[in-house]
């Protein structure tokens, strides 16, 4: 197993870019669907329609299969020698907690994707734009976590995080506005 893991690493690494790739573009495509029903009809209805078989395509042939692929090669790097040495360090069970979060994210998008799909999506784009936000967030997090391991100040971390949140909600703010 040792002689694949760099191989493992790589394609799981992959695997993330494209879930994440995912995520933030499916969310974009339902603010997309709810700026639509603002229009007239036959715009409104070519709209939503196109951005409902874009989002189906999106969500089952590159999102949901990479979250797959991506917790399978995390299973299988985890479950090597140096994963089994990862997991006894107090920054991995971080990880991993925000690992599960955004798992819990995607999961409610699929509720959100279902919704778009059915005519039944209410959320406003902002509201959209708030929530397409969150793995943003988690996306930070992991990566710090993963370069500086222990060597993260928590004090600080939280900190930068509560002021990415501020920028990135200041930045929604602003493109209302404009």
């Amino acid at each position: 197993m040792m002689e694949y893991y760099p191989i493992l690493k790589a394609l799981h690494i992959i695997f993330i870019v494209t879930w994440f790739a995912g995520l933030f573009y499916i969310i974009r495509l339902f603010i997309y669907f709810a700026e639509a029903g603002l229009e007239v009809e036959p715009k409104k209805e070519i709209l939503q329609s196109q951005y409902k078989t874009m989002s189906m395509r999106l969500w089952y042939i590159i999102t949901w299969p990479s979250a797959i692929i991506t917790l399978v090669l995390a299973t299988l790097l985890l479950s090597s020698e140096v994963g089994r040495v990862f997991l006894k360090q107090p920054w991995m069970h971080v990880k991993l907690s925000f690992i599960l979060l955004l798992y819990i994210y995607h999961g409610y998008s699929h509720v959100l994707y279902r919704r778009l799909q059915t005519g039944r999506l209410t959320w406003t784009s902002k509201k959209l734009r708030m929530w397409n936000e969150l793995p943003t967030l988690i996306l930070f997090s992991v990566v710090f976590l993963v370069v500086l391991k222990s060597a993260v100040n928590w004090i600080f971390g939280v900190l930068g995080l509560v002021g990415l949140m501020i920028f990135l909600m200041s930045g929604i703010k602003f493109y209302r506005r404009i």
